[in-house]
């Protein structure tokens, strides 16, 4: 594939007047056209000849619904493959059954964007690469500031990816076709992309590191659910009272239920700011409920008893059940209580953050990709007493890199004390 200025075969429109550059050219559809949404298993096995035929890695991507639905699962699965063309694959129509793209996609390497946002998902349908690359990561990695998708194809290639439908509802049936071409877009030139980066990566020194970074985020488990997921509920900070953030997780609760069973999204049940006007007004009958914002809509109105019987329920729980006020947390209090708490620990904390943050800009990198700001912090809070500084940042994930990189500068900053 060649660039956005020598290749003919593309189509689109300059979006900016020559000024002596060639301007970035807007894609409104693919270039070989709307790709078909393979829907049945016999264009299942057709695409799955063509991407089997085809040759290197495979772009990868994904459309999800999740303004809508409530399960995280993929609706569409784009695929892009050199020699192969693009192939849109509808896991719904098919009932997830799958066994053809797995024989193919399965034992081949991976191009994504922002590959931790799609691979759950893709794990579902038991789909799992080999290896992968993170178009996303690896322009961290690179040093650019901005590292959206759309924003990496401008500047590396030269082509402007016409936006709009990443928050539509992708469990629509049929699919609007310029859904499909923003769809088939995003895999278009994912890589192209990766040779770009992946160039750059290696003239600076870094592939092997984004090598160990590509591979972490391959073989990551899945994250640990929360303890208390209804704390964050967006508002709750208003919420001061034991009995008030009860009332917050008996609703936050009833609406998660009710959301998984119908698979909608749980602020299209009820939002989030809903919840928190209902429990600081305190309504005493359905008629005060119905009174509050939402609750007096035509819809809502069907479920206010339900909801306050919900509220009334925090009302009569014992003492021993109601939450504590602050959220349970396992890690060093937050870092604006430090010096108070206890001071040498903010002085570590402040000599590594500078350490690190000279390393960081010496190399050309975000300093949370340097080093987790949550490991820095426990490592600061509570410094490795029998082991050495690399076995905690090891053992708390770090990658060997990052490892040789901080962990000099992070050794002297431990041994701060404050003055």
């Amino acid at each position: 594939m060649g660039t956005a200025q020598a290749d003919g075969a593309r189509t689109g429109e300059a979006t900016t007047e020559d000024s002596g550059t060639p301007p970035p050219v807007l894609l409104r559809e693919p270039a070989e056209g709307t790709p078909p949404v393979v829907a049945d298993p016999a264009a299942l096995a057709e695409a799955c000849a063509r991407l089997a035929a085809g040759t290197g890695a495979v772009a990868v991507d994904t459309e999800r619904a999740s303004g809508y639905r409530y399960w995280p699962k993929a609706y569409l699965v784009q695929l892009r493959r050199e020699g192969s063309g693009t192939v849109l694959v509808d896991p719904i129509a098919l009932d997830g059954d799958l066994a053809l793209l797995r024989e193919v996609l399965n034992d081949t390497e991976w191009v994504l964007h922002a590959a931790s946002q799609d691979l759950p998902c893709l794990a579902e349908l038991d789909l799992h690469p080999r290896s992968l690359f993170d178009t996303e990561l690896a322009g961290r990695l690179t040093g650019y500031e901005r590292v959206a998708l759309g924003t990496l194809v401008e500047l590396l290639l030269g082509y402007t990816l016409e936006k709009g439908h990443s928050a539509a509802d992708w469990s629509k049936r049929p699919l609007p076709v310029d859904w499909l071409n923003y769809a088939a877009l995003d895999v278009e030139l994912l890589n192209e992309l990766r040779e770009k980066l992946e160039a750059e990566l290696a003239a600076q020194g870094k592939l092997e590191w984004a090598q160990q970074e590509f591979e972490a985020v391959r073989t990551a488990p899945p994250p640990a659910p929360r303890a208390e997921p209804w704390r964050r509920t967006s508002g709750v900070h208003k919420v001061r009272s034991p009995r008030g953030l009860a009332a917050v997780r008996e609703m936050w609760q009833a609406r998660d239920e009710l959301a998984r069973k119908r698979d909608r999204a749980p602020s299209r049940i009820l939002p989030d700011s809903a919840i928190i006007n209902a429990v600081t007004a305190d309504p005493k009958t359905v008629e005060e409920l119905q009174a509050l914002p939402v609750f007096s809509g035509r819809v809502q109105r069907k479920y206010t008893a339900s909801w306050l019987r919900h509220l009334q329920a925090a009302k009569t729980l014992p003492a021993s059940e109601l939450p504590s006020p602050s959220q349970p947390n396992d890690g060093p209090p937050p870092v604006n209580r430090w010096a108070d708490k206890d001071p040498d620990a903010a002085a570590r904390l402040a000599a590594a953050r500078t350490a690190l943050a000279a390393i960081a800009e010496d190399r050309r990198l975000p300093v949370e990709n340097l080093l987790l700001p949550d490991l820095l912090r426990r490592t600061c809070w509570r410094p490795p007493a029998g082991e050495s500084v690399a076995e905690t940042l090891r053992a708390g994930g770090a990658r060997p890199w990052q490892v040789e990189l901080t962990v000099r500068a992070l050794t002297e900053a431990l041994q701060v004390t404050a003055a």
